[in-house]
């Protein structure tokens, strides 16, 4: 049986089909026309013979690029051995290609309608573009990183990864920005250029999550590091299978005038974020029993 997600990719791809074909139907109708009565439309009807001539360069372009779109699909398919369009890196970035080059002949066609000259046109968009991309700097570079994002294999949809400090899920890349989901449901939205100039952590390449907590514990409730790793260790034991073995780690990252500060970590071969928050509640629950609300503590995402 089909699933609801494998029966909506089947009805979008008949739909994207249905399109495709009626944008060829009106295309041909269009050629007919200009190529049977263009000298009666130049003459009589000029508005027509433009409106035909904006729509015959518009739906030809697009009907290339969508001919194109197929032709890099089913050769990437057919070079990963795929069964069925997935949502990776790949295909997100010819989508974009492909919106963007749609967009450009929008505009030429549009213009064409207004009575421009291709030679003229062509001039004109040249030095537009020029302009736009010295007052737009900022924005061309984030559209440029973006594409070079979507087609490497550092990131990819669905990561879990670590941008300054910011951490989250790779929900979308875009032109833009790329967009994470952090582990409080948020959306945060993070410049190209920013994941360019950062140190970028993807724990989803190696498979794994690190879970870090810090604290600090009051000297005059202080109890041995041994009894401390004792105890942590105890409340996590119902969670041992989400546990990498040997990896639980407690330091002591500094000894202050009253406290002692402490971080312990450990690793999650099989990232959920249900039993990720189960397992702080539990631990901040035990770093407490320890010497009450006198002890501050504190997370930090790794």
């Amino acid at each position: 049986m089909l699933t609801d997600q494998a029966t909506y990719n089947r009805k979008k791809f008949r739909n994207q089909i249905l399109i495709f074909i009626i944008k060829l139907v009106v295309y041909l109708g269009v050629v007919y026309l200009n190529f049977t009565f263009h000298e009666r439309f130049e003459k009589e009807y000029e508005w027509v013979s433009r409106v035909i001539k904006a729509l015959s360069l518009f739906l030809g372009a697009n009907l290339l690029i969508s001919i194109g779109w197929i032709v890099m699909i089913f050769w990437y398919l057919q070079k990963h051995r795929l069964q069925k369009l997935t949502r990776d890196n790949f295909v997100l970035g010819i989508n974009r290609i492909s919106s963007v080059l749609n967009s450009v002949f929008f505009l030429v066609a549009l213009l064409l309608l207004f009575g421009q000259k291709i030679s003229d046109l062509f001039f004109s968009l040249s030095i537009a573009a020029a302009a736009f991309a010295l007052l737009s700097k900022d924005y061309v570079t984030n559209m440029i990183n973006g594409l070079l994002i979507m087609f490497s294999d550092q990131l990819s949809l669905g990561d879990q990864i670590r941008v300054n400090e910011y951490r989250g899920k790779v929900l979308d890349i875009t032109l833009i920005n790329v967009v994470l989901q952090n582990d409080d449901d948020d959306i945060v939205l993070i410049p190209n250029s920013v994941i360019f100039s950062s140190m970028v952590l993807n724990q989803s390449k190696q498979n794994i999550k690190k879970l870090t907590i810090e604290f600090e514990l009051d000297l005059k409730h202080h109890t041995s590091p041994e009894v401390v790793e004792k105890e942590l260790k105890s409340v996590l034991r119902p969670f041992s299978n989400n546990i990498t073995d040997n990896s639980f780690s407690l330091k002591i990252l500094e000894i202050k005038k009253d406290s002692v500060h402490y971080k312990v970590q450990f690793l999650i071969p099989r990232p959920d974020k249900e039993t990720e928050r189960r397992m702080r509640r539990l631990l901040n629950s035990c770093i407490l029993s320890f010497s009450g609300r006198e002890v501050n503590t504190a997370e930090t995402p790794s």
